[in-house]
C-alpha cells in the first residue's frame, strides 16, 4: 500500500473527533508533503538513528515512522538518503522528535516530514535504541497502530483511522 493522498486539515479533523489526542506545537515542516497520515509504528532512540536507517529499508505500508530521538539539537536522525528510502519503500512520513537534515532535498520529496528543527552534523550509529513501543513527547503518548494527522496545523492522533472530514 502506497501513502494516503487523501487531502487532511487537522482542524476539521479537530471539530469533526473531538478525542483525539494534540501534539504540543513544536514541529516545523520539513517534507514535500505538507500533510500526511497513517498508522504509526515507533522507535525511541538517542543521537543514534541505527534503527531508523533499518525502518526504512522496510515496507511502509503508507505508515508514519514516529521518533524519539529525545528532543536532541545537537544532531540529525533523518537526512536525505534515508528519507529518500523512505519514499521508495511506501512510508506515509516521518515525525521526528529531534532533526534532520538536507532540508532542501527532503522539501522535494513526496514524503511528510516533521521535525524540531535542522541540523548539519549526522549522528551515530551503535545500533541503539527500542522500536514497536510507546514513545512519549509533546504532551502525548504514542503507540504502535495508533493513526496520525499531520499538517501545517499541526499534529494529531488517533485510535483509529478517522473518516475523511
Amino acid at each position: 500500500m502506497m501513502p494516503h493522498s487523501i487531502q487532511i486539515v487537522t482542524p476539521d479533523l479537530c471539530d469533526a473527533h473531538p478525542d483525539v489526542a494534540v501534539l504540543d506545537p513544536m514541529f516545523a515542516n520539513f517534507g514535500g508533503l505538507d500533510a500526511f497520515y497513517g498508522p504509526i509504528r515507533t522507535i525511541k532512540c538517542f543521537e543514534d538513528n541505527s534503527l531508523v536507517k533499518q525502518a526504512v529499508t522496510e515496507p511502509g505500508n503508507g505508515a508514519v515512522l514516529v521518533v524519539d530521538a529525545g528532543g536532541s539539537y545537537r544532531c540529525a536522525m533523518l537526512g536525505d538518503m534515508l528519507a529518500e528510502q523512505a519514499v521508495a519503500n511506501g512510508w506515509a512520513g516521518v515525525v521526528m522528535y529531534g532533526c534532520v537534515r538536507d532540508v532542501d532535498i527532503l522539501a522535494n520529496l513526496p514524503l511528510g516530514v516533521q521535525a524540531l528543527g535542522s541540523h548539519p552534523r549526522r549522528s551515530n550509529k551503535h545500533g541503539e535504541g527500542q522500536r514497536d513501543e510507546p514513545v512519549v513527547f509533546a504532551g502525548v503518548t504514542l503507540k504502535p497502530g495508533q493513526w496520525l494527522y499531520a499538517d501545517n496545523n499541526g499534529i494529531i492522533l488517533a485510535e483509529r483511522e478517522l473518516p475523511p472530514s
